[in-house]
């Protein structure tokens, strides 16, 4: 059988789970259907302003991540947001780079969108648009959970009913990013702000946090879930004239330039408890966000979670394999 475990997702659990993986001696290819790593930890440049566009920062409230999250420091990928409340970490030089960092030493291939999982011989074989068919003998789903069931759709993959009626019921919240540049320093505090009352969630100046570079501010102003999905579909032009009226106290200088950035599954409206979910029987394991909570870390720890279940099981197996082939041998001599 092919011992190749195919990873969908170079998100912060894909890459954790893939790495942990591959310290165990496991072959892993991580498939990734953007250029960019890390998934909601996000960065995009505009011209010469740069924008944490996704995830503004990550708390580490577990003893097993702030492990990690101290290891990283050590090797100066993360650190404190600056101004900013200690419990709030950042990557660097922008929060894209945690990714980067996680998938080092790791086969993944970026721009490889998988259209299509299904059962072949006993494993795998996935589909990847406008790529040749890869098997593997296992295959694990971290992207956003209506995205990983609808792959196994797609395929015709059947899972238990009870499981399957929990897993479509974890649906997400849209976001809608506004990535302003400024002409001059915002008045946005360096620590960003929250913003109760609006369309707007938050505020956050990435030339204050370290993100870009120059005197004028870059400035990502998150929407709330309710005004995202019920605005989803306008153009940035349109969204500014909704929202920039309402937040030009908070601004402090005049909008230069206005991006959109859209995301479609921005946070789990409901999660599961358990943070992970491995079928042995399929060879199918499926971890992220959607799996223990919505936050970076919960993504982060339904990773490690399921690297260690299928260590767990295929430790087992190759035990009892052993054991067999031992008492075979024996029984010949």
């Amino acid at each position: 059988m092919n011992e190749t475990i195919a990873v969908v997702g170079a998100g912060i659990a894909g890459l954790l789970l893939a790495r942990e993986l591959k310290a165990r001696g496991e072959n892993v290819v991580v498939l990734e259907k953007s250029r960019g790593l890390g998934g909601r930890l996000a960065t995009k440049r505009v011209e010469a302003a740069v924008f944490d566009s996704g995830a503004q920062y990550f708390t580490a409230k577990s003893e097993r991540f702030a492990a990690r999250v101290v290891e990283w420091a050590a090797h100066g990928v993360v650190a404190p947001w600056p101004g900013a409340s200690a419990h709030r970490w950042i990557a660097r030089p922008s929060m894209n780079a945690l990714g980067k960092y996680l998938a080092e030493g790791l086969d993944v291939r970026r721009e490889s969108k998988v259209i299509k999982v299904q059962r072949a011989d006993g494993g795998w074989e996935l589909m990847i648009e406008n790529q040749s068919a890869m098997r593997a003998g296992r295959l694990v789903l971290t992207a956003p959970m209506p995205q990983s069931l609808a792959l196994l759709q797609t395929g015709s993959v059947g899972l238990p009913d009870k499981l399957a009626g929990e897993l479509a019921a974890l649906t997400y919240h849209p976001c809608l990013a506004l990535l302003l540049t400024l002409e001059g320093p915002s008045a946005v505090p360096a620590e960003g702000v929250a913003l109760a009352d609006g369309p707007v969630r938050w505020i956050a100046d990435n030339t204050k946090k370290g993100i870009s570079p120059g005197l004028a501010a870059a400035v990502t102003v998150h929407l709330n879930p309710a005004f995202s999905a019920e605005h989803y579909a306008k153009t940035e032009s349109e969204l500014a004239a909704l929202v920039l009226p309402g937040i030009e106290s908070n601004l402090g200088s005049p909008v230069s330039n206005v991006t959109l950035q859209r995301w479609r599954f921005s946070e789990p409206a409901a999660t599961r408890v358990e943070p992970c979910v491995w079928l042995p029987e399929l060879g199918l394991g499926l971890a992220g966000d959607a799996l223990g909570g919505p936050r970076v870390e919960a993504a982060a720890l339904s990773g490690l979670a399921l690297a260690e279940r299928m260590a767990t099981k295929a430790g087992a197996a190759r035990a009892k394999s052993s054991a067999a082939h031992v008492q075979e041998v024996g029984s010949v001599a």
